[in-house]
């Protein structure tokens, strides 16, 4: 996909447009990274206007820029005992308000590319948490998919032989992400505690037994259904009786089900790669948990226990269920210009976004045309990375919080996410546009601090 070089604006801020083009020109190949600084570009174009010091301080210069970018290969070894080798990546964008913090995805699909758009969204993300983390992301070309535990702890204790030197609770703090559960987390950090002699704070989303925090796994999920529900409230709906389709059934999908389901919603569609399931009936989320958490099998595979449902072979195709609120939890760009009419035209009111920049620049502007309540993913997707500052914080005080502490912070976090892009939509003169407000919101903080701290 290419992006044209321009900003979507009636009044095109030079000042904005030569960042976009610096970022193209600098970034080839990089589309995703590229959609990511257009849409941010876009929303703080008035900010910019407003505040002339960010330009006099280069702001959008150095903020588009990562300040390390770290590629280093990944040899290990397989059960037959042939040598195989990845690409690992760690790029860390932003620490001006904090230590470098994000996920690291494994899977076929990772480039520089895709963890450049990552971090740079991690950046305005973890801003918006109200928490001292700055933004990075990383990962690996490598796929968990298939292998076994020892060909898995091979490869994560390689990749962390390399990364751990630039790595540490001051540092950089590296989470899961797609392909990274608490195992390979388990795997990295126990080469790190081996390599730096020191057991301390340098991952999340570690098992509880290493030092990790209770609801750690749900927490995207959760705090996923909490923004909505105080969008929802604010604009006079609700969860209850709801019908819902959710993209996915990962660790975020499956837990924004249950609480939807806690909330008195109901799902009646979930998917995976291959295609999605739908249950007019509701979904079985036990049956969910079984096949992916347990069983590590396809979504197909429902139907065994449930033959009255409908299997259809096809993921993207979920988008023309009909349904009240849709909640893209699954990778970027799900959710495009025509599935968006679909989902408008069937009589969808809320989108929520449980995963990384789900939908596409179109698919956005349908949305909000169409008056549809939209959660982007840099304030409703920040459940997670909110939970895992909780942990930093949980392991430099050597204690282990209960889950009614950590749910109870996980609530009034993203409902103060919701808080702050909603003002900020209504200071700039768009109410209701919370793609603005969280942008606007997220860089505010940053820029401030990027300022005070001088040339870095």
């Amino acid at each position: 996909m290419k992006y044209k070089k321009n900003i979507p604006k009636n009044k095109k801020s030079s000042y904005v447009q030569k960042i976009f083009n610096i970022v193209v020109e600098r970034n080839k190949g990089e589309p995703e990274f590229h959609q990511s600084v257009k849409e941010f570009l876009a929303s703080i174009e008035p900010v910019i206007e407003k505040n002339p010091k960010y330009e006099k301080a280069g702001i959008l210069e150095r903020i588009v820029e990562p300040e390390r970018q770290i590629i280093f290969r990944v040899p290990w070894v397989d059960d037959k005992g042939i040598l195989r080798v990845n690409r690992g990546f760690r790029v860390e964008f932003n620490s001006a308000i904090g230590p470098y913090k994000g996920g690291l995805r494994f899977h076929k699909s990772v480039n520089l590319g895709i963890i450049k758009f990552l971090g740079f969204e991690q950046i305005f993300k973890n801003s918006l948490t109200g928490q001292c983390i700055g933004g990075g992301k990383g990962g690996s070309d490598f796929d968990p998919k298939g292998k076994s535990d020892m060909e898995v702890m091979r490869f994560c204790q390689s990749f962390i032989t390399e990364l751990f030197r630039y790595i540490g609770p001051c540092t950089d703090v590296p989470a899961g992400d797609i392909g990274t559960g608490a195992r390979e987390i388990n795997y990295m950090f126990g080469q790190y505690k081996r390599l730096k002699n020191s057991f301390d704070g340098a991952f999340t989303g570690k098992s509880i037994e290493c030092g990790g925090i209770i609801l750690r796994k749900e927490a995207t999920g959760y705090g996923l259904i909490y923004f909505m529900d105080e969008m929802l409230k604010k604009n006079n709906k609700s969860l209850k009786g709801a019908r819902v389709i959710i993209s996915g059934s990962g660790n975020v999908a499956i837990y924004a089900n249950k609480k939807v389901s806690e909330l008195g919603g109901k799902v009646v569609a979930m998917s995976d790669s291959n295609g999605y399931i739908y249950d007019p009936e509701g979904i079985d989320l036990n049956v969910i948990k079984e096949i992916k958490e347990f069983c590590k099998k396809r979504i197909h595979d429902y139907k065994r226990k449930h033959p009255h449902a409908e299997y259809v072979d096809n993921s993207l195709d979920i988008w023309k269920i009909k349904c009240d609120i849709a909640l893209p939890c699954a990778t970027q760009n799900e959710i495009d210009e025509e599935a968006a009419k679909n989902l408008v035209k069937n009589g969808c009111y809320a989108v929520g976004e449980g995963a990384n920049m789900p939908c596409n620049s179109k698919a956005i502007k349908i949305f909000l045309e169409n008056k549809i309540l939209y959660a982007p993913g840099k304030a409703s997707n920040a459940g997670g990375v909110a939970v895992s500052a909780l942990e930093m914080s949980q392991n430099s005080s050597r204690t282990h919080w209960d889950y009614e502490k950590v749910d109870r912070k996980l609530k009034s976090i993203m409902s103060c996410i919701f808080k702050k892009s909603t003002m900020k939509a209504k200071e700039y003169g768009d109410e209701g546009n919370l793609v603005l407000g969280a942008n606007i919101a997220g860089f505010i903080k940053v820029a401030d601090a990027m300022i005070a701290q001088g040339i870095v």
